[in-house]
């Protein structure tokens, strides 16, 4: 700022030179021939006149000065407010930014954190549903997953006593399990799970596929329901009726709305197809006949108390109205007690103030007789 002020200051005293210069020049005149003490004169009156008008150019120049200097403090006042502003304003949006930031990485940490822990989930449901499809892929840990699966619905629904497992019919076979109930005759329960032949007949991309698919589901689940009713239907031994559990409500719900045709012939071999909501269903129907059977039962039994309590009530009675009899009698001879007593009291008032109704002789009689034994009831 202030070179630049020195750069004015020089442009505006070579401009006043110059202009003094041109202004001798045209002072002259080219037709006179002045004189050297005309000239003189000229010269002396020109410096005098170029140094009033230097006094004037250096008085306006530092008038100038003045004016730019206080332009300048205005001008510097105002640049530094300005920047006090911006840098007041910038530091309040840095600040609110900061905390923004802070915030936003907070919230950022935390839903990293739901994500991770939804991803371990995720990690575990996977790693489960890999073990379960391993499980499935084969036949013996699949027929294990099912007859573990019914023995814990079995064991929830019934007590113990109610239910065996691996019981061994007269024929040598081995059901997965029995309910015993009332008539002595055990209701047979055998787990099955052709899951290979539905998944197959639901991946099918094509009607043949579908079709040798569905030829599959029909030949594994009647095998079942055959094997069932040759095995483990005994007549005179077990129930007429035997269930085939399936342990998949899927799988269920597969055979019942496209394989009618199974569920007909499984009925009339008299296998009932059953899911895990039905066998729980059919197991608390069990439960109620075995309370109804143990109440049968228990009939002869409550009526031989009951028989019993009728006699100690009747015995009962009897004594109480002995001790009526006994009450009553008693409280007629403590009136009588009370009836002597009272006779009593009064002779002895009527002794203890003289006050006899016959004559003096009858007076001196009472007193001088002997007193005699009063017996018993006499007074």
């Amino acid at each position: 700022m202030e070179t630049a002020l020195l750069v004015a200051l020089g442009l505006v005293v070579g401009l006043a030179i110059a202009g003094l210069a041109i202004f001798v020049g045209r002072s002259r005149t080219p037709a006179t021939d002045p004189t050297a003490a005309q000239l003189a004169a000229e010269q002396i009156a020109a410096a005098h006149l170029a140094d009033q008008r230097i006094v004037e150019l250096g008085a306006r120049v530092q008038q100038m000065g003045e004016l730019l200097h206080q332009a300048q403090g205005r001008l510097q006042h105002s640049v530094n407010e300005r920047l006090d502003a911006v840098s007041l304003h910038l530091g309040t949006s840095v600040q609110t930014a900061t905390k923004h930031t802070t915030e936003n990485l907070q919230k950022l940490n935390e839903r990293l954190a739901v994500i991770d822990h939804a991803q371990k989930g995720l990690t575990d449901l996977t790693s489960q549903v890999t073990s379960l499809r391993d499980v499935l892929s084969n036949k013996q840990t699949r027929g294990a997953f099912g007859q573990g699966r019914m023995e814990s619905i079995i064991q929830d629904g019934l007590p113990k006593g109610a239910y065996e497992f691996q019981y061994t019919l007269k024929n040598g076979k081995r059901p997965d399990c029995v309910v015993l109930l009332p008539d002595q005759r055990p209701l047979v329960i055998d787990a099955k799970f052709p899951l290979e032949a539905v998944t197959a007949f639901r991946d099918g991309k094509t009607e043949d596929e579908r079709k040798f698919a569905a030829q599959r589901v029909r030949q594994d689940v009647m095998k079942h329901v055959n094997d069932i009713a040759e095995k483990y239907l005994c007549p005179g031994e077990t129930q007429d009726t035997a269930l085939m559990f399936v342990p998949s409500e899927s799988v269920y719900a597969e055979l019942h709305d496209g394989f009618d045709d199974i569920v007909q012939k499984a009925y009339r071999a008299q296998v009932m197809m059953v899911s895990p909501t039905l066998l729980m269903l059919a197991i608390q129907v069990i439960q109620q006949i075995q309370k109804d059977s143990q109440m049968r039962e228990a009939t002869d039994l409550i009526r031989t108390e009951v028989g019993h309590m009728m006699k100690d009530v009747k015995l009962l009675g009897e004594r109480v109205r002995k001790l009526q009899t006994h009450f009553g009698q008693a409280s007629e001879d403590l009136g009588n007690i009370l009836t002597s007593a009272n006779r009593i009291e009064k002779r002895a008032v009527k002794i203890e103030e003289l006050e006899f109704d016959g004559d003096e002789t009858l007076a001196t009689n009472v007193i001088a007789a002997p007193l005699r034994k009063v017996g018993a009831g006499e007074f």
